[in-house]
């Protein structure tokens, strides 16, 4: 299993960012869902890897590995801090977005099995993006010695 992810870590990274991809356009241009300032923030950090770890899949190139995981970092932390804010009353109104959607709503109701919401499943493909990339660093490690 480590080798398999070791080889396709930059595939699976790419395949999990345009998933969460397709899954923020299609909630917000086929459902209608405004994204709130944090989505947008997140959708900042996502949208650039499909292309970047497209390109780095194709050419089979790890070196882009380095780039691409503040990105993902940084986009988990945004999504940690927008899940604590609807799961938190009192984050929302520290903070509140006073422009547009605000931040704490939920889209889903009280989330899927009550705790997966939009920002959960954001952050959930920050990590796994993550897990691949580390994965797959494991691999160029190897081959450079």
């Amino acid at each position: 299993m480590r080798g398999f992810l070791r080889d396709y870590g930059i595939y699976l990274a790419w395949l999990v960012a345009m998933v969460a991809t397709a899954g923020s356009l299609y909630l917000s241009e086929v459902l209608h869902y405004e994204p709130c300032r944090l989505c947008w923030f997140q959708r900042i950090f996502m949208y650039p890897q499909v292309i970047l770890l497209g390109i780095a899949a194709y050419k089979n190139d790890r070196h882009i590995i380095p780039y691409v995981l503040p990105l993902s970092i940084i986009g988990g932390m945004i999504s940690i801090y927008h899940y604590s804010e609807q799961k938190i009353p009192a984050l929302a109104k520290l903070l509140p977005c006073k422009i547009g959607v605000p931040c704490n709503v939920d889209y889903l109701g009280q989330g899927w099995l009550g705790f997966i919401t939009i920002p959960f499943m954001a952050l959930v493909a920050f990590v796994l993006i993550v897990l691949f990339l580390l994965a797959a660093r494991e691999g160029k490690e190897v081959e450079e010695q």
